[in-house]
Order: C-alpha cells, then sequence, then structure tokens
C-alpha cells in the first residue's frame, strides 16, 4: 500500500499535567480536502504544532510520504513541502502584496540572500509570484501595501505566500477567521483551484465552510480522536451533536 501523505501514530503532547493531545493517529492522504474540528480547547492548534515541527511530540510518531519526521526541525518540513498558514495572519504589513509573495518563492529558489535588493531583480520570481497572483486573482492589488487591503484578501496573500513554497501539504488554521460570511467563498473558490495533488488539512470553526470544503472530517475532543468520517457521517453522528452543543468554537 502506498503510504500516507502525512501520518501521524499515537502522537500525544504533555505540558505538565495537561495532554493537549492523546495518542492521535490520523492520515493525510495525497489530495485530500480534509477537515479537522472540535470544540473549544479540544487541541487543534496544538495538533497542527505537532504536524509542523513547531512543538516537538511527547511520544509517538510524525510521517511525511512514509519517512519519519518526528524530530525534523520546523524550516526542514517546509522545504520538504509541508507549508501552514495561521489563525492571525503574519504578513509583512508594510510591504507590498507582491514583496510579501517574492520573498517566499524566493526563500524556496534560494534566492532569499538577494532581497536585499529590489524584488525586481530577479525576474524569474517575480514571474512566478504574479503568476501566484493572478490565480487568486490578487493580480490587481500586486503593488498595494498589506494595510491597503480588505482583510479577506490579505487571508488570500497568505494562502498564495504558502503556495509560492509548492507545498505537497497546506494546513489552512481557520484561513477564514476575521473573514465577513459573505466573503469565505473567496476562500474556498482558491481551495478549489488548487492543483489535485495538494493534500488539504482545513481548521476551522465555521461548519458551513467545513462541510463545503471537506471530503473527510475529524473530530478531536480534549486533544483525542472523537469520530471520523465523510461529512454525511459527521453531520448525522449524535455524538458529535452533543459534543458541539452549538458552541463550535476554535481552540
Amino acid at each position: 500500500m502506498t503510504a500516507a501523505l502525512l501520518e501521524t501514530r499515537s502522537v500525544s503532547k504533555s505540558f505538565g499535567a495537561l495532554r493537549a493531545a492523546r495518542d492521535v493517529s490520523f492520515k493525510l492522504e495525497e489530495g485530500a480536502r480534509h477537515a479537522l474540528i472540535g470544540p473549544n480547547g479540544a487541541g487543534k492548534t496544538t495538533f497542527i504544532n505537532l504536524l509542523t515541527g513547531v512543538l516537538p511530540p511527547s511520544s509517538g510518531e510524525v510521517l511525511l510520504k512514509g519517512e519519519d519526521i518526528t524530530t525534523m526541525e520546523q524550516a526542514a518540513r517546509v522545504k520538504r513541502g509541508i507549508a501552514r498558514t495561521f489563525q492571525i495572519n503574519r504578513l509583512f504589513r508594510g510591504l507590498s502584496v507582491l514583496e510579501n509573495v517574492y520573498m517566499s518563492v524566493a526563500e524556496r529558489v534560494g534566492a532569499a540572500p538577494q532581497m536585499i535588493t529590489p524584488a525586481g531583480k530577479r525576474k524569474d520570481v517575480i514571474d512566478e509570484s504574479m503568476h501566484l497572483l493572478e490565480t487568486l486573482k490578487l493580480a490587481d492589488h500586486a503593488h498595494l501595501t498589506i494595510t491597503g487591503l480588505p482583510y479577506g484578501r490579505q487571508r488570500l496573500v497568505e494562502l498564495a505566500i504558502a503556495l509560492g513554497l509548492k507545498p505537497v501539504v497546506l494546513l489552512l488554521d481557520e484561513p477564514a477567521a476575521g473573514v465577513p460570511s459573505a466573503e469565505t467563498h473567496i476562500i474556498l473558490d482558491a481551495i478549489d483551484a488548487l492543483p489535485k495533488s495538494i493534500g488539504v488539512l482545513i481548521i476551522d470553526h465555521d461548519m458551513d465552510l467545513v462541510f463545503r470544503f471537506a471530503k473527510k472530517i475529524t473530530v478531536l475532543v480534549r486533544g483525542a480522536v472523537f469520530a471520523e468520517g465523510t461529512p454525511k457521517e459527521i453531520g448525522a453522528n449524535a455524538d458529535v451533536r452533543a459534543v458541539y452543543l452549538g458552541q463550535a468554537t476554535h481552540g
């Protein structure tokens, strides 16, 4: 059998007496559109931090395409193809949209040391960056500073930065956080346009967005896998509904 794109085997994380992740075994398949949900404090962001190397697990294994990356540093995982976005965007607000994306592409192709010179010095990097902006319908905003963009467009810039790394795994931590509900389709349209080979894992408390996006859903409760299945199966699961009780907030 082909190894999962990204996998955890009995991963746990403790902070003193607090167990934020409890023996989590999880698989993200190639091309997956997978959602991770759970009530406040379920450990969702902790789990993403374990996948990306921000936090080391207390026990268990993390594998990328069957290779054990449990002790691999965060930067090395990025170079292996794991990219993420964050609950609160981490953009260079005084720089232009193009410059933000340029830095991501430049890092990937080894041109980052040249960032002391203007971005326009590397036409190949500019061209690739502009292609990403065109794909996400941001080209008209290329020369605007981040501070001049509506928040929904800022989330798309963050997605463009992640895609500039050419990931095989894309982890989206509340990509619609702070985006008006009328504009969440912008995020979903961008995800729909991604290459089908990329495995995408999304965390979000917006159940409408989750059920429109996901082909598979994993539910975390108190750091452990509570349920897993298709959106139809999760939606019909009385235990999942009882856990939420209308309180599916981020955590």
